[in-house]
């Protein structure tokens, strides 16, 4: 199991906080299905090319793949860590790790449209693709519809890990969490808070402006990258501070 060789070679492991698992659960096991089954509905082809033009056709279809793949693990690895950290395994977490996985199975189309739409006008300025074919996918005005559903997705996934942070952090006495674990665990609270926000600024701009704020919807993405690495510094310093005063 991948979870297994990881947990082995502690990838995700930090010095300011403690694993309380080594050992993948049952649950953890389900939800590596799921996502399994979620990249398998990714996949591009699940056939082999029998001609040259079908090999091209296909390799058109792999940027799309890269950035959808590239988010699921992204969301795989987040649960990953907490189950890691914390080792929480009662109803909640079930009912939650439920909910984050139904969203995953959800999600995965939308995500895999969206992302085809964008890498396809990359891939026809440069001649590789038709340009016509990614703008023959959607009319303009269903592109607010689109970024809707696409926030909407966002938004829940992080809801969950909101709400997962935030139930390790009221059980912070029962798992005798350290100051500096204290202070990760609300870092990740109000990371995937932030996270929600900027979801629900994407939602705001689409349906006040409509059809011609859409692309702004999807622009305010862009948002993500800088606010988790302020929020991770500002919060990394304030751990390392308490760890240095504890030495």
């Amino acid at each position: 199991m991948l979870r297994e060789k990881l947990i082995n070679k502690k990838i995700g492991s930090d010095k300011n906080f403690n694993w309380r698992s080594y050992e993948p659960v049952r649950l953890e096991g389900f939800s590596d299905a799921v996502f399994a089954f979620a990249v398998t509905l990714l996949v591009v082809s699940l056939e082999v090319p029998k001609t040259f033009d079908e090999l091209l056709e296909t390799m058109r279809g792999f940027l799309a793949f890269g950035l959808c793949f590239s988010l699921l693990v992204w969301i795989w690895y987040n649960q990953y860590i907490y189950f890691r950290r914390f080792a929480l395994n009662d109803g909640y977490v079930f009912t939650l790790n439920a909910l984050l996985i139904f969203v995953v199975l959800f999600y995965i189309y939308p995500l895999k449209f969206l992302f085809t739409f964008l890498a396809n006008i990359p891939l026809g300025l440069i001649g590789w693709s038709r340009l016509e074919d990614s703008y023959n996918m959607i009319r303009a005005d269903q592109m607010p519809a689109l970024m809707v559903i696409y926030s909407v997705g966002y938004l829940l996934v992080f809801f969950v890990l909101f709400l997962l942070y935030l139930h390790a952090y009221k059980k912070r006495n029962f798992l005798e969490l350290s100051v500096s674990e204290i202070i990760i665990t609300k870092s990740e609270i109000q990371s995937s808070a932030l996270n929600m926000g900027i979801a629900l600024i994407s939602i705001f701009i689409v349906l006040i402006g409509g059809v011609a704020f859409a692309s702004w919807g999807g622009w305010i993405y862009c948002l993500v990258g800088p606010t988790m690495a302020v929020n991770g510094s500002i919060m990394g310093k304030k751990a390392k501070r308490i760890v240095d005063i504890n030495i």
